[in-house]
């Protein structure tokens, strides 16, 4: 993997590139966001690890402005802040993954990793119906009642995953191992976040209410 690392703490950059290096992966190192946005559109990379707090044009703001010119590079967030809006600030800015500060690089690696083989996955031409709406997997565009919905991107795999398991129950646990790629405990207030995000867009002003609450169980997408 060629993988960019934005990260002003040039002890952690460099423990981190040392140990992606013995793996045999190239690391270049941005220690702000503005040269980190030069490298992003000069250079091919596999995979971004993004500190949060960083000099100039910081991690979210960074995340935002690659995503309008590149959709689908893997992006993992280094943070010490991990509370539960803290979290869905980074993924509404774009992010593919989060890892808290401090951390264990093995995890580090394993999530990198992950994203990347995951990036590589060509999606199928394929379009699921469920009632009322179209959920085109190649072209990413979600359809109720003939409307366009705009999602972002984890909302739309949020969606695209209850569809393809319309009317059984996932538990949340599943549901963030799908989102996230590595089976982990992430805080359950992130799905449920993201459930209500999804609830506003597909199902509010709509009818019939497509995605259900089980209570002690998790939620499901009803076909009816």
């Amino acid at each position: 993997m060629n993988i960019l690392l934005v990260e002003d703490n040039p002890k952690i950059a460099e423990l981190i590139k040392k140990g992606f290096k013995e793996k045999l992966h190239n690391v270049d190192i941005a220690n702000e966001g503005t040269l980190a946005e030069q490298l992003v559109l000069k250079n091919d990379y596999d995979a971004i690890i993004l500190d949060i707090i960083i000099p100039g044009l910081n991690g979210i703001d960074l995340c935002k402005r690659i995503r309008k010119y590149n959709a689908d590079l893997p992006i993992l967030m280094l943070t010490a802040m991990i509370t539960t809006q803290d979290i869905v600030t980074g993924f509404e800015a774009g992010a593919d993954d989060y890892l808290a500060k401090p951390f264990h690089f093995e995890e580090l690696m394993a999530r990198v990793t992950a994203l990347w083989r995951r990036s590589r996955q060509i999606a199928p031409e394929m379009i699921y119906k469920v009632s009322d709406m179209e959920l085109d997997v190649y072209k990413k565009v979600a359809r109720r009642a003939g409307k366009e919905i705009i999602l972002t991107a984890k909302e739309f795999s949020l969606l695209e995953y209850l569809i393809i398991n319309k009317n059984r129950v996932l538990s949340r646990s599943q549901i963030s191992e799908y989102l996230w790629g590595i089976n982990r405990d992430i805080n359950s207030n992130v799905v449920d976040v993201y459930i209500n995000f999804l609830r506003s867009k597909i199902d509010k002003g709509f009818s019939p209410k497509l995605i259900h609450t089980m209570i002690g169980m998790g939620y499901t997408l009803k076909d009816v």
